[in-house]
């Protein structure tokens, strides 16, 4: 196995390192090893100061980083530049709420003196996607870095120059507590077992495997996976911001997010006004080369992604599904798809019960509340959603019964430093980002003392 960078507008590979042998990763998890215990006896504080340089650097950086990340994902420079910035913030975010955080609490017990510490789990890998190279890497590694764990993290094979000048930045920030994984799939095994925890970012089917090696060898696990985002717009929504705001979910990064908008439920009244308005959206889209400010839908990451989805495509109008927008691949070299909007969509196409990773929207049309609860409700996934509604303590109500992680009223779901950000059924389970993502790798410890 190589790690390889291939241009997905041009489709010409440009970049590839090997993976390490057995010796290799073997040395680096010794060596991380060796300096997890100074890492973790540095004041909290202390950490924080190398996350902020780490902050610095990133931002010294951002434009070569965006450049990298265009380059081997194929996003907009806006959109990779805007990952660099949020990771930026990141940093500094974990460094003002560690400290409070990571306190010793007191608990009121019949001992004379109890409560609980929050200690480090010691070395923690994570098997990280391709999408956002920068961001999902320190999404895990800097809250858990915080805490005072070592990190080692395996790439996804098609971002090796990205993800080299990110470690680059982490040394030159002070921090030699993270070291990156040069390895390939049957290597996985053998780093989860000479871990302390795992985190794991990708698709369901891998989420499965690395949940089943991590549970064999009793390891702490976070998964962080696939998603099919319903967008539920009631009949007395604001139809204009539905629709700018549902095409901007689904058609930002080339539709390649796991918690984009993706399954529009309509409510039957708004639903053809609804819909010119979203295509209209849709149309305006235009495809071209990612460093081209005038380009607003990038290529996919790669041909077997594309191949993919248009597959997905053709399964739907086999079963019935119209075509609105799209749904033809493109001539010319790159890996470019065009926004596609399918409706009439029923639970026999495969776009219903799988997760489109690409620029493919599919329209359902709810009935009633109940019957809207029920669509976006019937799916293996339950990343995030989101609901439009003047009503909101009805979209309120509704967002009970809705079976995600999250759930955006009036807004696009995305994510937020200080919010949990997770999911359930097939989308996974643990939480990132917030408090919640500084415990997931921690050993909350109680003491009593008579």
């Amino acid at each position: 196995m190589t790690f390889s960078s291939c241009n997905p507008a041009t489709g010409v590979g440009f970049y590839s390192r090997p993976a390490w042998t057995p010796a290799q990763l073997d040395a680096s998890i010794a060596a991380l090893r060796a300096v997890q215990p100074a890492w973790r006896r540095l004041p909290v504080a202390e950490r924080g100061h190398a996350l902020r340089a780490l902050s610095q650097q990133l931002l010294a950086h951002a434009d070569e980083l965006a450049g990298l990340i265009s380059s081997e994902v194929g996003k907009l420079l806006a959109e990779c530049r805007a990952e660099v910035e949020k990771s930026a913030k990141l940093c500094h975010y974990y460094a003002d709420l560690a400290p409070e955080l990571l306190a010793t609490q007191e608990i009121p017990t019949l001992a004379s003196r109890s409560g609980v510490s929050f200690e480090p789990l010691g070395l923690v890998l994570a098997v990280m996607p391709w999408n956002y190279p920068v961001w999902q890497v320190l999404r895990f590694a800097v809250p858990a870095l915080a805490a005072g764990n070592a990190c080692l993290v395996k790439p996804a094979p098609s971002v090796p120059l990205t993800t080299e000048r990110l470690l680059a930045l982490v040394r030159a920030a002070g921090i030699d507590a993270l070291d990156v994984a040069w390895i390939d799939t049957p290597q996985v095994e053998a780093a989860i077992a000479a871990s302390d925890a795992v985190a794991f970012t990708g698709s369901t089917h891998t989420g499965r495997r690395i949940a089943e090696l991590a549970g064999r060898h009793i390891k702490k696990s976070v998964l962080e996976l696939g998603g099919s985002n319903p967008c539920i717009v009631l009949a007395d929504a604001d139809i204009a911001l539905a629709a700018e705001e549902a095409a901007h979910s689904r058609f930002r990064d080339a539709g390649q997010s796991c918690n984009a908008a993706k399954r529009m439920v309509l409510a039957p009244e708004i639903a053809e006004d609804f819909l010119q308005a979203f295509l209209d959206v849709a149309r305006r889209l235009q495809s071209g080369d990612p460093r081209d400010p005038a380009t607003t839908l990038a290529p996919l990451a790669r041909a077997d992604l594309r191949d993919a989805l248009h597959q997905q495509v053709i399964d739907a109008r086999a079963h019935g599904a119209r075509c609105l927008l799209g749904g033809e691949l493109p001539d010319g070299p790159g890996f470019f798809y065009p926004a596609t909007v399918l409706d009439q969509i029923s639970p026999a196409c495969r776009v219903w019960r799988e997760e489109t990773f690409g620029p493919v929207a599919s329209v359902l049309r709810a009935h009633s509340d109940l019957d809207a609860i029920r669509l976006a409700n019937d799916t293996p996934f339950g990343l995030g959603a989101s609901i439009y509604s003047a009503d909101v303590e009805r979209a309120q109500a509704l967002a009970a019964e809705l079976e995600v992680g999250s759930v955006f009223i009036n807004r696009h779901t995305s994510s937020d430093l200080r919010l949990p950000f997770g999911g359930v059924k097939a989308s996974g389970y643990g939480r990132e980002l917030s408090e919640f993502g500084l415990y997931e790798f921690v050993n909350v410890k109680t003491y009593w003392q008579r």
